[in-house]
Formats: structure tokens, C-alpha cells, sequence
């Protein structure tokens, strides 16, 4: 596999390792087909791809969500800061840091902002002093939540919801992020905002962040490394600027090619790395 970069430092040390997981729904669907991919601790990586790539299914074997949708692992392995965890419950997951901002917000309508970010606090044996702290923190990266903290989830705006989500999964004190899609349905102006807000949450919080996103322009301008998902499997990976540049992420994923969206398969030239049968 290849090695993730932590921007200019170079190699940075592997938080979160999925090493050639295969996923299967209902004992008979094949979703992912070898997935393998790094998050470095103190990084942004995304990951890449069409609706239907499996990109949400990649998130969901991670975070161990896959149950409620009968999916299962049934190869490969996931591995936290060294320790095997595709067998842990979601709870003890999000309790060793790894907590995942599901693709739709899914805010609790009927309850305020504030009791929304609260109940991302669950898991925490902290004590009350250490989840005021941090809902004193989400309320400086998100400070329009402050001012709606009283209103009903369900009645505020899509970009609010959005930052209500990633404030509630704030308030679990995670050390890696999983985000689905933070850029659906949201105005580009908005989609700015809240990108500008994860990369200081990065920095300035040490969250490792692995974000799943089809806006791959933005996506790897934020990002430090990217991975491209087609069909289950990754397809092409390397440093963020890079892919950028990509000709072939250009024409598929970008936009520059007038010639049409195509499958990395139908490109000759492509030599795509097989990962998934190493």
C-alpha cells in the first residue's frame, strides 16, 4: 500500500490502518472488493469517488455500522492506533476516539441545537466541567449554533444542520473524524465555511479527519491525500495536490474534459495499482 503524507512533513505515522476488507450485505452482495487505505494521525485524507462507489460502506465498516444494514467484513482487517477494532461495538469505537458525521446530518428534529450537541457527550466519564469545556469550543468554531442554540433542530437551515452534526460528534472529544459527504445539498458558499472550519479543527485540535466526498475539487484542496474508490476498490491514491493535477482526475472527477465522464477502466494508458490482490 501506499504511504500517506502528513503535508510537507512526509510520512506520518498510520492512526487508522483498513487493510484489504471485502464487504458483503445480506451474505450475498459484494460492496467492497479489497478496500485498503491509511489515515495518518494529524491528517486529512479523502476518499474519492461516484455516488454508489462505496465510499459511505468504506465509513460504515470503520465506525462498525454496518450491522443495521446487514453488511459484515468478511475479509480483510481495520486496525486503531495499533489494536484490531471491526469486532468493537460502535460505542466503544466512538470511546477510543473514532466517531463518524453520518452522510443526511440526521439531526434530532424535535430537540434544540444544544441538546443535539449534548447528546454527542453519551460516552464521556469526564465529568460535567469537561463537556461544558467542549461545548464552549463548538460554540467558537460554530458560533451561529451559539445563537441558535435554543431552536428546534428540525427548523433550522441545512448548512446549521450540518454544523450541528459535526458539533454533536465534537462533543464525543474525538481524536479521528469520519465525515460522509459534509458538502451535500449546501450552498458552495456554506460548503467553504464548513470546510475552512474542519482543516482548523484539524490544525488547531489535532483531529485526524478520513472524508468521504464526490465534490473532489474541494475535497483535495483541503485534503493532505486522497484514495479513489470505483466499484469497491481503490482505483489510484497519492498526495492530494497531486491527483489534482491528475489528467485522468481532471477529465473523470473534475470537469476539464469536454469528451464525457468515463470509468478509469475504459483508459488504456491507466495503470492502476491492484492493491486488493496484494
Amino acid at each position: 500500500m501506499s504511504e500517506a503524507t502528513n503535508g510537507a512533513n512526509g510520512p506520518a505515522e498510520a492512526l487508522l490502518s483498513v487493510n484489504n476488507i471485502e464487504v458483503i450485505y445480506d451474505h450475498v452482495i459484494l460492496v467492497l472488493k479489497g478496500v485498503s487505505l491509511e489515515v495518518p494521525k494529524g491528517g486529512i485524507v479523502a476518499l474519492l469517488g461516484a455516488n454508489g462507489a462505496g465510499k459511505t460502506t468504506t465509513l460504515k465498516s470503520i465506525s462498525n455500522l454496518l450491522g443495521a444494514e446487514r453488511g459484515d467484513v468478511t475479509k480483510g482487517s481495520i486496525t486503531y492506533d495499533g489494536i484490531e477494532v471491526q469486532s468493537l461495538d460502535p460505542n466503544e469505537l466512538v470511546k477510543r476516539g473514532v466517531i463518524q458525521v453520518m452522510e443526511g446530518r440526521h439531526c434530532f428534529p424535535h430537540l434544540t441545537v444544544e441538546e443535539n450537541l449534548q447528546t454527542g457527550a453519551y460516552t464521556r466519564r469526564d465529568g460535567n466541567a469537561a463537556i461544558r469545556q467542549s461545548l464552549a469550543m463548538v460554540y467558537q468554531y460554530f458560533p451561529r449554533l451559539k445563537e441558535r442554540r435554543t431552536s428546534l433542530a428540525g427548523y433550522i437551515s441545512g448548512g446549521e444542520q450540518q454544523m450541528c452534526a459535526i458539533g454533536r460528534a465534537l462533543m464525543s472529544n474525538p481524536s479521528t473524524m469520519l465525515l460522509d459527504e459534509p458538502s451535500m445539498g449546501l450552498a458552495p458558499q456554506l460548503v467553504e465555511e464548513i470546510f475552512e472550519i474542519v482543516k482548523e479543527l484539524n490544525v488547531r485540535e489535532g483531529v485526524s479527519i478520513l472524508l468521504a466526498e464526490q465534490n473532489t475539487n474541494i475535497a483535495l484542496r483541503y485534503a493532505n491525500y486522497g484514495y479513489i474508490l470505483e466499484s469497491g476498490r481503490v482505483v489510484m491514491d497519492g498526495d492530494a495536490k497531486d491527483l489534482a493535477e491528475n489528467e485522468d482526475v481532471k477529465e473523470f472527477y473534475l470537469g476539464v474534459s469536454g469528451e464525457g465522464r468515463k470509468s478509469f477502466r475504459d483508459v488504456k494508458h491507466y495503470k492502476r495499482r491492484k492493491r486488493w490482490l496484494a
